[in-house]
């Protein structure tokens, strides 16, 4: 289970990380288009969307862009360190008043104030190594304070602004520079799946708000199609080729054959728009607050209808030909015939004996029923405006917003994956040949 969940978090992590389109490309066209309609200057390379240097270096550092893949990855993870309150300072830049009294040579000597903590700090280097780095007024290094700094060379600028840059062969200049930084493990493995790229909230309380409409949805559906499936399905056995079976059939089929969410555009156009039977969008009504318990009941019951509708129309067909064919099959073999023989009665030879271990196949997918609490249709959703998990996943891929997507993505494969071994368990469980002695 782990090793696979690792594998499509990492796929798609990647993917996300090389497809066009990104968070970052996305913020350098909103740039460009504030520049513009504010009559401002256009900068002269457009890629940069009129930001400067320092600003796109930001926004790399924001989404881990300034990491090679299997690092961004491992960060995300929680399994490695993510460098925070990034703050840089250039050597060579000449300032007697926060360098410090003395003879100081500006080639080597730096200063900055720290991004978050307001402290200005004084650094030395000699050749490509820090020497001291302290806080002017206390004269603390800052390494005890638990900072971590980092030198970076011209050489080293230069191989980002190619990262950044492809297709620019012209290499600017730079001064070395040290960027001091602090730690922290912070993502997945700690309970961290980040903050929405194009909403600023954080991706627990997204998923966490749609959850209950994905789980009211998918628990009534789940209860009305092995409700009606199961029953069925030994009906149908019992009463193979006869009318009830032929006519129950053709029912499922053209129930599976119809897409839900052009069910669903009919039934709102004819049944919503012309009849005003029914609630065009929405999952409750704009007053559902002040409304009385009971008018709330109705309230919801009439909004689902439609939508739920829609999910059930074609779920029935396959649970329910499954149920058919594998107690067909144990009712015709050798050990219910046996059963009769002895003078069994046909009804204990059917739900005594034949109709367990035609059950052990639906309990195959029985454990899938814990995606009810993610699962969802994009397409029946976005047709009846419910906010439900399906849509979330769908606004991410299309805003590319990477942190929910991944968020999404890493919880629905995980209920799938223990949704699986949920299933080996209840197989265990159902079948009749494995006991536990």
């Amino acid at each position: 289970m782990l090793p696979t969940l690792l594998g499509v978090t990492f796929l798609v992590f990647g993917i996300t990380r090389f497809v066009p389109g990104g968070p970052m490309d996305r913020m350098l066209q909103q740039a460009a288009g504030d520049a513009d309609s504010g009559g401002g200057k256009r900068a002269s390379n457009e890629a940069s969307g009129g930001l400067s240097e320092d600003q796109l270096e930001e926004l790399e550092e924001q989404f881990g862009l300034d990491k090679s893949m299997p690092v961004a990855y491992l960060q995300w993870l929680g399994a490695a360190p993510r460098e925070v309150r990034i703050s840089k300072g250039e050597f060579g830049a000449r300032d007697d008043s926060t360098i410090g009294g003395g003879e100081v040579d500006p080639e080597n000597a730096a200063s900055f104030v720290l991004k978050g903590d307001g402290r200005l700090v004084k650094v030395k280097k000699k050749g490509n190594g820090i020497i001291s780095a302290k806080f002017k007024e206390s004269g603390e290094d800052i390494e005890a304070d638990g900072w971590s700094l980092r030198f970076e060379s011209e050489t080293d600028r230069q191989d980002r602004f190619k990262r950044r840059n492809p297709g620019d062969p012209n290499l600017p200049s730079y001064s070395p520079r040290v960027v001091a930084f602090k730690t922290r493990f912070s993502g997945v493995l700690q309970g961290d799946l980040g903050r929405s790229t194009v909403y600023n909230d954080p991706v627990w309380s997204m998923i966490a708000d749609r959850v209950p409409v994905a789980a009211y949805f998918g628990l009534l559906t789940a209860f009305f199609t092995y409700a009606v499936s199961l029953p069925l399905g030994v009906l149908k056995a019992l009463k193979h080729r006869t009318f009830i079976d032929s006519f129950t059939s053709v029912l499922i089929f053209i129930g599976y054959s119809i897409p839900g969410f052009a069910l669903g555009a009919l039934l709102l156009v004819y049944l919503g728009a012309r009849m005003s039977l029914f609630p065009l969008f929405g999952f409750t009504s704009p007053d559902f607050p002040e409304m009385s318990p009971g008018e709330k009941i109705f309230d919801l019951a009439h909004h689902t209808f439609l939508p739920l509708l829609c999910y059930l129309v074609g779920s029935f067909a396959m649970l329910t030909m499954l149920t058919k064919n594998n107690l067909m099959d144990q009712l015709s073999a050798d050990y219910v015939r046996t059963a009769v023989a002895k003078g069994v009665g046909f009804r204990k030879a059917v739900f005594g004996h034949a109709f367990r271990n035609s059950m052990i196949p639906v309990a195959t997918s029985a454990g899938s029923l814990i995606g009810i609490f993610i699962s969802g249709s994009i397409l029946v959703e976005t047709v009846f405006d419910i906010q439900g998990f399906g849509l979330l996943q769908y606004q991410a891929v299309i805003a590319r917003d990477v942190p929910v997507l991944m968020g999404t993505l890493t919880i629905a494969a995980f209920l799938m994956l223990l949704g699986n071994i949920i299933s080996d368990f209840i197989v265990a469980l159902v079948d009749p040949r494995i006991k536990f002695k």
